[in-house]
């Protein structure tokens, strides 16, 4: 969990925020910190950190470097570093993250690959297909 502190910033240093009493439908792709704590239908992409409130709902892909999610997501989920589970997420789809934390009550369902960057991995994997 986050400390207030940290929190703050994270919300300082957001590109975009999605408030609790939005729902929105599209395809999010941008460079910044994402910040969804209202509803989203599409997908979820960033160059740098997605945070997933308690009360979000996600019907959506999501890629990022890093993430912490603790709403539900109806999803794939693919992050290249750290990503950080709360016990209120409820994830339905597959994960593929460098490194996992998962708090207790969490619910996952769906495959979860861990290792390497996950861009890494799908290149690795196109490239093979390609010889």
């Amino acid at each position: 969990m986050f400390k207030n502190n940290e929190a703050e910033e994270t919300k300082k240093s957001a590109e975009t925020i999605i408030g609790s009493g939005l729902k929105v439908k599209g395809n999010f792709q941008g460079k910044g910190n994402i910040i969804v704590e209202g509803e989203v239908v599409g997908s979820l992409k960033t160059d740098n950190y997605i945070l997933i409130g308690d009360k979000a709902k996600i019907t959506a892909n999501i890629e990022a470097q890093t993430s912490r999610i603790g709403g539900v997501v109806e999803g794939n989920v693919t992050i290249d570093g750290h990503l950080e589970i709360t016990a209120s997420a409820k994830i339905n789809g597959n994960i593929q993250c460098s490194s996992l934390s998962v708090e207790k009550g969490a619910l996952l369902n769906g495959k979860c690959s861990m290792g390497q960057p996950a861009k890494k991995e799908v290149k690795q994997k196109e490239n093979q297909g390609q010889s």
